[in-house]
């Protein structure tokens, strides 16, 4: 027999880059009394497929000095903004760098339970779902409440848009929490937030979600502590970027225009928020809280009137809404 010629040796294949399992998106500005805190949950988190891109939003206190002195104990990947771009735009960079299977979000004021993001991961692992929602511990002072995903099934895949209605009842889209949850980070643009929103960026995303991602689970796993009320936090600063709610409320409405099983339900809830934000209006200046006021009317007069007066409530929250109302949605008001 012949002899047989040397096998050519094969080129090596190069070996794929360590992908990250999860990217943690956590936006930061002007929380250094707080971020030693979050810091130290993500030490108790720590594991070799996690990632956590920190964007520091133009912050102007201690903030930059807190993230260089934890850089060299968590492996963070640290962009800084010179001035801030706001939380939606701040979060849509932070996944532009991502490279996880799944992301989720964080804020720099809150912490997280230890092996929190582990069991988040394996729970959408396991699931196989687009994403899943999640409990948390609302924070204040020393008070801890923990408040519950609004949807009874437990751990298995549904239809999102399942999670919309009924109108009465809170359900998922009103329960917007962004952090509240691990994404698939396939699911590219329906994750981005609409840029330049101050406020109330996650009502339009998690709506989209709920209406175009293909499943999701609800999960039993409390383990974001998220502080409320605090002080520079910008739900409690009354300028003109607290508005903003008006341009999130006007893309979910735009959203459902063709959608008569789930308008109701946009309505309802963009109705719930305007009643807040008219009986909260003192801390607004005179020419904010009349600039909240003629949005709010250009918004509503947009309403097919039947529908929003259908929406309408019937409690105390109908006396800081009617004077807003357009004339026809009052007419069908009087000729009832």
């Amino acid at each position: 027999m012949p002899p047989q010629p040397e096998p050519t040796p094969s080129t090596p294949t190069p070996p794929t880059p360590n992908r990250a399992a999860l990217s943690v998106v956590l936006p930061v500005r002007n929380v250094a009394p707080y971020l030693p805190t979050m810091f130290a949950s993500l030490e108790r988190n720590l594991e070799p497929e996690f990632e956590f891109i920190v964007i520091d939003d133009g912050s102007d206190d201690a903030t930059p000095k807190v993230i260089e002195e934890y850089s060299s104990r968590l492996p963070l990947r640290v962009v800084r903004n010179a001035s801030a771009i706001g939380l939606a735009s701040a979060r849509n960079a932070g996944l532009e760098l991502a490279t996880g299977e799944y992301v989720t979000f964080l804020d720099g004021d809150d912490w997280i339970a230890p092996g929190y993001l582990l069991r988040l991961t394996d729970a959408i692992d396991r699931l196989g779902c687009d994403f899943v929602r999640v409990d948390h511990v609302q924070v204040h002072g020393r008070d801890r409440v923990t408040h519950r995903v609004p949807e009874a099934r437990r751990s298995v895949s549904l239809a999102p848009r399942s999670g919309i209605m009924p109108v009465d009842r809170h359900t998922l889209v009103d329960y917007p929490y962004a952090w509240a949850g691990a994404y698939r980070r396939d699911l590219g643009e329906l994750l981005r937030f609409p840029a330049g929103l101050h406020t109330a960026e996650d009502r339009p995303w998690i709506w989209r979600l709920h209406r175009e991602a293909n499943s999701y689970a609800a999960v039993s796993l409390a383990g974001v502590f998220y502080r409320r009320l605090v002080a520079n936090s910008l739900t409690q600063i009354g300028d003109e970027r607290q508005l903003h709610f008006l341009d999130a409320f006007a893309m979910v409405l735009e959203q459902v225009t063709e959608e008569p099983d789930v308008q109701p339900k946009a309505i309802r809830q963009f109705l719930a928020v305007l009643a807040h934000q008219r009986r909260t209006s003192a801390r607004f200046t005179r020419p904010v809280r009349r600039a909240m006021i003629a949005k709010a009317r250009v918004i509503l007069a947009t309403l097919p009137p039947d529908a929003l007066y259908e929406a309408m409530p019937t409690d105390s929250r109908s006396d800081l809404l009617r004077t807003l109302l357009p004339p026809a949605v009052r007419r069908i008001g009087s000729a009832a």
